[in-house]
C-alpha cells in the first residue's frame, strides 16, 4: 500500500511539473509576438473611451500619495481618466491625503464608504466605487500600486480594438524585489505567474486569470454580472469565471505594466496567503457542481487545474515527503528504487528550468542572485506553500462547517524609500 500511494503521488507530481513545463513554453512563445497588433491599434487611431479607475482603499496611508502620484501622470487624456479612491472605513489618514489630492486634481475624486457597507472588504469598496463612476472601462489597482504611465492607455487600446475581450490584464511586477530574501522569493514567483500562469495558458487555452490589479473590465459587462462577490477572498479569481461563463474572452496584454508592494516580514506573507488559498479553494468549491454547465470548456479545465493545485497536487508532495521520512524511521517496505531516486531529482531540475526560463525574459532579474535563489527556494519557500495550503483548506473547510463569516485580512504595507521605476 505504501508503495502504490508513494508511485501514485510521484506520478500526479511529475504530471503538474510537465503541464507547467507545457506553459512555460507557452509563455515564452507568447512574449514573443503579444507587441505585434499594438502598432496596428494605434494607426486605427479609435477614440478612446472614459476610464475609471477604482482604487480601494483601507488604512493605506503609507502608501496611498505614492500611488496616486502614479496616478495623476498616466499617460491618458485627463477629460477620459477618473480617479477614484474608496477609502473603505479607514483609522488612518487615508481618506484624508486622498482628498488633498482631489483638491488639486479635478479628475480625483474620493469616496467614503458609511456602515453598513463599510469595511466589508474589497469586494464591497470595489462595489461601492463602481456606483460613484461613469467612466466606459473600469479599471482596478490596490493602493499600493504604481502603475506606468502607459499601463491604462494599453488597457483601453486593447479593449478598444478587441471587441471579442471583456477584460485586459497587465502585467504586475514587485518593486520592493530586493528588500530581503523574501521578497526576492516573491519576485521570482510573480514572475513564474506572469510568464507560466498567465501567458501560458492565454497562448496554448486562450484563458488567463483576473489579477486583483492592473485589469480593465467593460462597464456593461460587471455590471450585467451585478459586481463583485463580497463572499469571496478571491474576488479576482471568482470574477475570472463568471465572466467567461458569460460568454466573453479576458487578453493578458503584459505591455499594460504596474509595480507593487510585496510583504516584507514572513507573519504579513502568511496572512496574505492564506487569504489567497482560501479565496481560490472558495472558488473551487463554488463552481465544481457546475463544472460541465460552465459556457466556455476551457475554463472547465482551468478550475479543474485549480482543484489539482490547491487539492491534489499539494497533498501528492505531502504525502510523498511524509512517506519518505516515515520510512528512515519505520520500516514500511518502501521500495524506493534507484528509478524514483533519479525521477525526484530531475523533478527538481525540471523545476529550476521552468523558474530560469520566466527570468530570462525579464532581461534584468536573470541574475547572478536570483539564480543562487531559486537552487534554494525549491526546499524552503516552496515547502512553506505546502503547510499554508493545508491550514487554508483547515480554516475553509472549518468556515463551510460551522458556517462562519468570511474575514478579510487587508495586507499591511511598509514605507518605500525610494521612487523605484515606476514614475
Amino acid at each position: 500500500m505504501a508503495n502504490f500511494l508513494f508511485y501514485t503521488t510521484l506520478t500526479v507530481i511529475w504530471l503538474m511539473l510537465l503541464y507547467h513545463m507545457f506553459l512555460m513554453q507557452g509563455g515564452y512563445l507568447h512574449y514573443l509576438k503579444y507587441r505585434k497588433p499594438i502598432p496596428e491599434w494605434e494607426k486605427k487611431n479609435r477614440p478612446l473611451p472614459k476610464v475609471s479607475v477604482l482604487i480601494p482603499a483601507h488604512n493605506e496611508e503609507v502608501v496611498i500619495a505614492r500611488t496616486l502620484q502614479a496616478m495623476v501622470r498616466l499617460n491618458y487624456p485627463k477629460d477620459k481618466l477618473e480617479i477614484i479612491v474608496i477609502n473603505d472605513n479607514s483609522k488612518d489618514r487615508t481618506g484624508e491625503i486622498a482628498e488633498e489630492w482631489a483638491k488639486k486634481y479635478p479628475f480625483v475624486k474620493v469616496v467614503h464608504t458609511k456602515p453598513p457597507d463599510a469595511g466589508k472588504g474589497k469586494s464591497g469598496a470595489l462595489n461601492q466605487g463602481l456606483k460613484s463612476s461613469t467612466g466606459e472601462i473600469i479599471a482596478v489597482y490596490d493602493a499600493d500600486n504604481t502603475p506606468e504611465r502607459d499601463a491604462v492607455y494599453y488597457l483601453a487600446l486593447a479593449l478598444v480594438n478587441d471587441p471579442k475581450a471583456g477584460v485586459v490584464v497587465g502585467k504586475f511586477r514587485v518593486i520592493n524585489a530586493q528588500k530581503n530574501l523574501l521578497t526576492r522569493f516573491i519576485n521570482i514567483e510573480t514572475i513564474c505567474f506572469q510568464w507560466m500562469a498567465q501567458a501560458g495558458r492565454f497562448r496554448w487555452f486562450g484563458v488567463t486569470t483576473i489579477p486583483g490589479t492592473n485589469f480593465a473590465i467593460r462597464r456593461e459587462i460587471i455590471e450585467q454580472l451585478g459586481g463583485w462577490d463580497e463572499k469571496a477572498l478571491a474576488e479576482d479569481t471568482e470574477l475570472t469565471i463568471r465572466v467567461y461563463d458569460a460568454g466573453y474572452y479576458i487578453r493578458f496584454l503584459p505591455a499594460a505594466i504596474t509595480w507593487e508592494q510585496e510583504p516584507e516580514t514572513w507573519r504579513v506573507w502568511w496572512k496574505q496567503r492564506i487569504r489567497w488559498a482560501r479565496g481560490n479553494q472558495y472558488v473551487v468549491i463554488k463552481f465544481l457542481s457546475r463544472l460541465f454547465t460552465l459556457r466556455k470548456k476551457s475554463i472547465v479545465f482551468d478550475l479543474v487545474y485549480f482543484f489539482f493545485t490547491y487539492f491534489l497536487f499539494f497533498m501528492a508532495v505531502i504525502v510523498s515527503n511524509v512517506l519518505f521520512v516515515t520510512n528512515l524511521f519505520v520500516d514500511l517496505h518502501l521500495q524506493v528504487g534507484m528509478v524514483a531516486m533519479i525521477l525526484w531529482i530531475l523533478a527538481y531540475f525540471l523545476y529550476v528550468t521552468q523558474v530560469m526560463i520566466a527570468l530570462s525574459i525579464e532581461k534584468t532579474e536573470f541574475n547572478i542572485k536570483n539564480i543562487a535563489v531559486v537552487f534554494f527556494m525549491y526546499f524552503t519557500y516552496s515547502q512553506l506553500w505546502l503547510l499554508l495550503v493545508m491550514y487554508a483548506l483547515f480554516l475553509e473547510m472549518k468556515r463551510v462547517l460551522f458556517r462562519q463569516e468570511v474575514k478579510w485580512y487587508k495586507t499591511e504595507r511598509f514605507k518605500q524609500e525610494s521612487k523605484g521605476e515606476t514614475l
